[in-house]
């Protein structure tokens, strides 16, 4: 009997540590992502030196400077929910919204991705010919929920309509950016951070350097209208594309999330069967 039962018991153990190591790689996949794209990125980067510097002084018997760094290794270890608070409160909110890590646009399906192109582009247009100017964020895989702290918390449906009424002139909320994350609009009057180089050997104002500093650190989408010119632009991996027509806005903006025209797609591979 026992004989039959160990192969049993053996798999029983191979399959649950496999989940064990799955469960907690995902898990530590999910808190990068995060992490990612937030001021923590560098503290964590400071952290893996100050460790691999402990290690490597321990191992050549560098016997004074391995005890000062295991006393600052102590002390990090204690400051560490300290200084990582803003992410441990952000995470334990999400999760006891049962949203843990939030719902990035590639989750929430095709259709409802087009809708908030469409939306944010039929705004984009209208503040362009009224010279209103605005910074929207469409947040991708890379959280940008430190940002989103800085601003004024919505939780509301993305609408042209509503994000006409935010960036109006005078109103509370003009000032800053709009952090979309998802089919939901988090926070308005968000503080982006500013980049300190140039765009296309062109000078370019505190909005266009806040959306750019923007795609730098993260690889948010963030579409600028300029108040001076009504000019449309956009920032993405580091690069900021101005003029844009409302046409080539959209392209650009469903070539970034994958949201072309699925029946044009259709006819175009029975072409080619053909």
């Amino acid at each position: 009997m026992t004989a039959l039962t160990c192969p049993d018991v053996t798999l029983i153990q191979v399959l649950t540590t496999i989940a064990d190591v799955a469960i907690v790689a995902f898990l530590v996949y999910q808190v990068m992502t995060l992490f990612k794209g937030t001021q923590a990125v560098s503290l964590i980067k400071g952290l893996v030196i100050l460790f691999a510097a402990n290690a490597l002084a321990g191992l050549l018997k560098l016997d004074a400077l391995h005890w000062l760094l295991r006393q600052v290794t102590t002390m990090t270890f204690i400051g560490i929910p300290i200084v990582f608070q803003p992410e441990i409160r952000r995470g334990l909110e999400q999760l006891g919204r049962g949203r843990l890590f939030g719902t990035p646009m590639s989750a929430i399906g095709f259709e409802q991705t087009r809708r908030v192109l469409a939306e944010v582009c039929r705004a984009a247009e209208t503040m362009s010919g009224e010279y209103m100017g605005s910074l929207i964020v469409l947040e991708r895989e890379t959280g940008v929920g430190d940002v989103a702290e800085s601003g004024v918390k919505l939780d509301a449906r993305v609408s042209g309509e509503l994000l006409l009424t935010i960036f109006a002139v005078h109103t509370p909320l003009h000032d800053g950016a709009v952090v979309i994350r998802g089919n939901r609009m988090v926070a308005a009057a968000c503080v982006l951070p500013l980049s300190e180089r140039h765009a296309s050997g062109r000078k370019v104002g505190t909005r266009h350097r806040a959306a750019l500093g923007m795609s730098e650190r993260s690889d948010a989408v963030v579409v600028v209208v300029s108040e001076e010119t009504g000019a449309l632009s956009m920032a993405c991996d580091g690069e900021l594309v101005r003029d844009l027509s409302s046409a080539e806005l959209r392209r650009r903006l469903d070539a970034l999330f994958d949201t072309g025209d699925k029946e044009s797609k259709f006819r175009r591979m029975r072409g080619a069967r053909r």
